[in-house]
Protein backbone atom coordinates (compact mmCIF):
# COMPACT_ATOMS: atom_id res chain seq x y z
CA UNK A 1 0.00 0.00 0.00
CA UNK A 2 1.66 3.25 -1.09
CA UNK A 3 1.08 5.18 2.13
CA UNK A 4 3.19 6.34 5.04
CA UNK A 5 2.87 4.39 8.30
CA UNK A 6 1.34 7.42 10.01
CA UNK A 7 -1.30 7.71 7.29
CA UNK A 8 -2.32 4.10 7.80
CA UNK A 9 -2.41 4.58 11.57
CA UNK A 10 -4.56 7.72 11.31
CA UNK A 11 -6.91 6.09 8.83
CA UNK A 12 -7.42 3.15 11.16
CA UNK A 13 -8.11 5.59 14.02
CA UNK A 14 -10.82 7.12 11.82
CA UNK A 15 -12.45 3.71 11.41
CA UNK A 16 -11.12 2.78 7.98
CA UNK A 17 -11.06 -0.97 7.42
CA UNK A 18 -8.39 -2.16 5.02
CA UNK A 19 -9.33 -5.25 3.01
CA UNK A 20 -5.88 -5.94 1.64
CA UNK A 21 -5.42 -8.35 -1.25
CA UNK A 22 -9.11 -8.03 -2.08
CA UNK A 23 -10.17 -7.07 -5.58
CA UNK A 24 -13.62 -5.73 -6.55
CA UNK A 25 -15.14 -7.49 -9.55
CA UNK A 26 -18.47 -5.72 -9.95
CA UNK A 27 -20.96 -3.45 -8.27
CA UNK A 28 -24.43 -4.86 -7.63
CA UNK A 29 -27.42 -2.52 -7.54
CA UNK A 30 -30.99 -2.77 -6.38
CA UNK A 31 -34.10 -2.30 -8.52
CA UNK A 32 -33.41 1.47 -8.58
CA UNK A 33 -29.78 0.97 -9.64
CA UNK A 34 -28.49 2.12 -6.24
CA UNK A 35 -25.42 0.17 -5.20
CA UNK A 36 -26.08 -2.39 -2.48
CA UNK A 37 -23.12 -4.77 -2.72
CA UNK A 38 -19.67 -5.18 -4.20
CA UNK A 39 -18.62 -8.58 -5.44
CA UNK A 40 -14.98 -9.20 -4.53
CA UNK A 41 -12.34 -11.91 -4.71
CA UNK A 42 -9.41 -12.56 -2.42
CA UNK A 43 -5.94 -12.38 -3.90
CA UNK A 44 -2.56 -13.80 -2.94
CA UNK A 45 0.92 -12.78 -4.00
CA UNK A 46 2.37 -14.98 -6.73
CA UNK A 47 5.98 -15.72 -7.49
CA UNK A 48 8.25 -12.74 -8.26
CA UNK A 49 8.28 -11.72 -11.93
CA UNK A 50 11.31 -10.44 -13.90
CA UNK A 51 11.17 -7.13 -12.04
CA UNK A 52 11.14 -8.92 -8.68
CA UNK A 53 7.59 -7.87 -7.91
CA UNK A 54 5.15 -10.45 -6.60
CA UNK A 55 1.97 -9.85 -8.55
CA UNK A 56 -1.43 -10.57 -7.00
CA UNK A 57 -3.30 -13.59 -8.35
CA UNK A 58 -6.91 -14.55 -7.69
CA UNK A 59 -7.69 -17.25 -5.15
CA UNK A 60 -10.25 -19.47 -6.88
CA UNK A 61 -13.52 -19.84 -5.00
CA UNK A 62 -12.88 -16.76 -2.85
CA UNK A 63 -15.74 -14.72 -4.30
CA UNK A 64 -17.73 -12.87 -1.65
CA UNK A 65 -20.09 -9.93 -1.28
CA UNK A 66 -19.47 -6.75 0.68
CA UNK A 67 -22.46 -4.59 1.61
CA UNK A 68 -22.24 -1.00 0.39
CA UNK A 69 -24.52 1.99 -0.07
CA UNK A 70 -21.92 4.28 -1.61
CA UNK A 71 -18.89 3.56 -3.78
CA UNK A 72 -16.16 6.06 -4.50
CA UNK A 73 -13.79 4.88 -7.20
CA UNK A 74 -10.43 6.50 -6.54
CA UNK A 75 -7.73 5.46 -8.95
CA UNK A 76 -4.51 7.41 -9.19
CA UNK A 77 -3.65 10.84 -7.91
CA UNK A 78 -3.98 13.02 -10.99
CA UNK A 79 -7.21 14.55 -12.30
CA UNK A 80 -8.57 13.04 -15.49
CA UNK A 81 -9.07 15.55 -18.30
CA UNK A 82 -12.49 14.16 -19.18
CA UNK A 83 -13.92 15.54 -15.93
CA UNK A 84 -13.26 19.15 -16.93
CA UNK A 85 -14.27 18.40 -20.52
CA UNK A 86 -17.62 16.90 -19.53
CA UNK A 87 -18.34 19.43 -16.77
CA UNK A 88 -17.32 22.80 -18.25
CA UNK A 89 -19.27 24.66 -15.52
CA UNK A 90 -16.79 23.42 -12.91
CA UNK A 91 -13.78 25.73 -12.92
CA UNK A 92 -10.39 24.04 -12.89
CA UNK A 93 -6.78 25.09 -12.45
CA UNK A 94 -4.16 24.83 -15.19
CA UNK A 95 -3.33 21.38 -13.74
CA UNK A 96 -6.94 20.18 -14.01
CA UNK A 97 -7.72 20.32 -10.30
CA UNK A 98 -11.07 21.70 -9.19
CA UNK A 99 -11.18 25.22 -7.83
CA UNK A 100 -13.28 25.19 -4.66
CA UNK A 101 -14.33 27.42 -1.81
CA UNK A 102 -11.81 26.58 0.94
CA UNK A 103 -14.44 26.85 3.68
CA UNK A 104 -16.95 24.45 2.13
CA UNK A 105 -15.36 22.55 -0.75
CA UNK A 106 -18.10 23.83 -3.08
CA UNK A 107 -17.09 24.05 -6.71
CA UNK A 108 -18.19 26.74 -9.14
CA UNK A 109 -21.17 24.53 -9.97
CA UNK A 110 -23.89 25.11 -7.40
CA UNK A 111 -24.45 22.05 -5.23
CA UNK A 112 -21.31 20.22 -6.34
CA UNK A 113 -18.60 19.77 -3.72
CA UNK A 114 -15.11 18.30 -3.97
CA UNK A 115 -12.07 17.52 -1.87
CA UNK A 116 -8.92 15.44 -1.88
CA UNK A 117 -6.61 14.93 -4.82
CA UNK A 118 -9.08 16.42 -7.32
CA UNK A 119 -8.62 19.72 -5.47
CA UNK A 120 -5.08 19.60 -4.07
CA UNK A 121 -3.33 17.24 -6.41
CA UNK A 122 -1.47 14.32 -4.89
CA UNK A 123 -1.60 14.54 -1.09
CA UNK A 124 -2.15 12.30 1.92
CA UNK A 125 -5.18 10.18 2.68
CA UNK A 126 -5.63 12.10 5.94
CA UNK A 127 -5.79 15.41 4.06
CA UNK A 128 -8.38 13.94 1.71
CA UNK A 129 -10.41 12.64 4.66
CA UNK A 130 -10.29 16.07 6.28
CA UNK A 131 -11.51 17.68 3.06
CA UNK A 132 -14.27 15.08 2.91
CA UNK A 133 -15.44 16.02 6.39
CA UNK A 134 -15.46 19.72 5.49
CA UNK A 135 -17.43 19.00 2.33
CA UNK A 136 -19.85 16.64 4.14
CA UNK A 137 -20.70 19.37 6.65
CA UNK A 138 -21.21 21.88 3.85
CA UNK A 139 -23.33 19.41 1.86
CA UNK A 140 -25.54 18.80 4.90
CA UNK A 141 -26.03 22.57 5.31
CA UNK A 142 -26.67 22.96 1.57
CA UNK A 143 -29.33 20.25 1.57
CA UNK A 144 -31.02 21.71 4.65
CA UNK A 145 -31.28 25.09 2.92
CA UNK A 146 -32.47 23.80 -0.47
Amino acid sequence: MPAREEEIHHAEEEGIIFNLLTNPIRFIGDENNHVKEIECVKMELGEPDDSGRRRPITIKGSEHLVEADTVIVALGTMPRKFIAETSPDIKTSDWGTFLVDEESGETSKKGVFAGGDIVTGSATVIQAMGAGRVAAKAIKEYLAEN
